[in-house]
């Protein structure tokens, strides 16, 4: 039985095959579900923006900075979540973020000034904290190594797909205007707030913490990926099992900084995408909404080519390098843009290398951490990279107000990602 678990007989192959299509339909669909609740949530503030500047009186400095706070609480509250995650379970933690982020998402529709803009920011930042490092450290106890980046790639792809479908949506809520005696930015948040609520309640039902609890696995397949992931752990014993030896690793921290230039130009180009576009087309809210849209496309058909060759190949550095290098072209394209046609053609080049690093960083992060140190190790990385979603859209928004352009923010993001890739190469790999 043994042998055959580790597939050396001819049904092996097969049984890992049909173990990991079962797993893979019953979490990624739903995780990419979640996750595109979760992306609309964090830059539909970009499309509320074309509207709620000017009805609340926020500046562009102000609405940089209040777009960004997001991920100071974000980040204060990410280690203590993920390490509760990892002591009661990611599907009552997980139901946990999903539900307060919604409440508070919504509830961004009551606004009346600046300092109220701050702190419901916030608090959503506190709220969703953990989530995307728990979906992180969950994929890491269902998914081996060697099929890791493609399955993180196949949720993440929603952040793309957000994009994609997001823009015409909020576009048509803001064209909501008045209906109901609400502002179309108000419709915005309370429409694109209360799926989280409910997706909570389904995560309750479906999600499942372990291999070993997983009723819904035949007996052979349960016990194949069982021991699969036990061989895993085992040849990686040494390999940061606490946080002390995490916190202290290197290796962990060179992650971090890597991972902080992702966060900095995607929230800093994604936050102010919306009115990028708006200023060089002069087109109608909705218009601005499908265009949008265009980038996103370009970044999703980027994430799943990568995702799937970094697997296929077993290389992750030159994954997220090539990408890097790729996407601060764009950004630098974008930059010396005149006319809405390249522009959306340099902004599809930025976002298509921005994300497509994702599903080969995490698989290069997660394959160097295991047991109680992958969810602090997790955390720590996402925690220090998401600095970066505070920096980016202050950082443009500051320059926006400076110099009435988007231009020199766009190259400060290409160099920084350029910057990232070049970082990654120096990473040393598990094996």
């Amino acid at each position: 039985m043994p042998s055959d678990m580790a597939g050396t007989r001819p049904a092996g192959p097969a049984l890992a095959a049909r173990t990991m299509r079962t797993v893979w339909r019953r979490f990624i669909p739903l995780m990419f579900l979640l996750y595109i609740v979760n992306y609309l949530d964090r830059i539909n503030v970009g499309f509320a923006a074309l509207q709620m500047n000017q009805a609340i009186g926020l500046g562009a400095s102000a609405y940089g900075l209040g777009a960004g706070i997001f991920f100071l609480s974000y980040v204060l509250f990410e280690i203590p979540s993920n390490l509760i995650l990892a002591r009661v379970g990611a599907r009552r933690w997980i139901a946990r973020i999903m539900i307060t982020w919604g409440i508070v998402s919504a509830a961004t529709m009551f606004v009346r000034d600046e300092r109220q803009f701050y702190v419901l920011r916030f608090l959503l930042g506190a709220a969703e904290a953990g989530f995307f490092p728990g979906l992180i450290y969950h994929l890491t106890c269902w998914f081996p190594e060697d099929a890791r980046a493609r399955a993180v790639s196949g949720f993440m792809v929603a952040t793309v797909t957000a994009g994609i479908i997001g823009g015409p949506i909020s576009g048509a809520l803001l064209s909501l205007h008045g209906l109901g005696g609400l502002a179309g930015w108000q419709w915005l948040f309370l429409m694109e707030g209360l799926p989280a609520i409910v997706l909570g309640v389904v995560v309750l039902r479906l999600l499942t913490d372990r291999p070993e609890q997983a009723g819904w696995l035949g007996e052979e397949e349960r016990g194949w990926l069982v021991a699969r992931l036990q061989a895993e752990s085992a040849a990686m014993a040494a390999a940061h099992d606490t946080l002390r030896d995490t916190f202290a690793s290197g290796r962990v921290w060179l992650m971090a900084l890597v991972y902080f230039t992702t966060p900095l130009c995607l929230y800093g180009v994604g936050f102010w995408l919306p009115e990028i576009i708006k200023g060089l087309s002069h087109s109608s809210d909705f218009a601005v909404g499908v265009l949008s849209a265009i980038p996103y496309l370009a970044g999703a058909i980027g994430m799943v080519l990568v995702g799937r060759h970094s697997d296929r190949t077993g290389e992750r550095r030159w994954h997220i390098a090539g990408p890097a290098c790729a996407g601060a072209a764009g950004f630098v394209l974008v930059g010396f843009a005149t006319t809405p046609v390249v522009s959306l053609a340099a902004l599809s080049l930025a976002t298509a290398g921005l994300v497509s690093v994702v599903g080969p960083f995490w698989t290069l992060a997660t394959s160097f951490l295991r047991g109680r140190g992958a969810a602090g190790g997790i955390a720590l990385i996402n925690s220090v990279g998401n600095i970066g979603g505070f920096v980016g859209p202050t950082l443009i928004g500051v320059v926006k107000e400076t110099t009435h352009s988007f231009a020199a923010g766009m190259w400060v993001l290409g160099a920084a990602l350029a910057l990232g890739g070049l970082l990654a190469l120096a990473v040393r790999p598990a094996h």
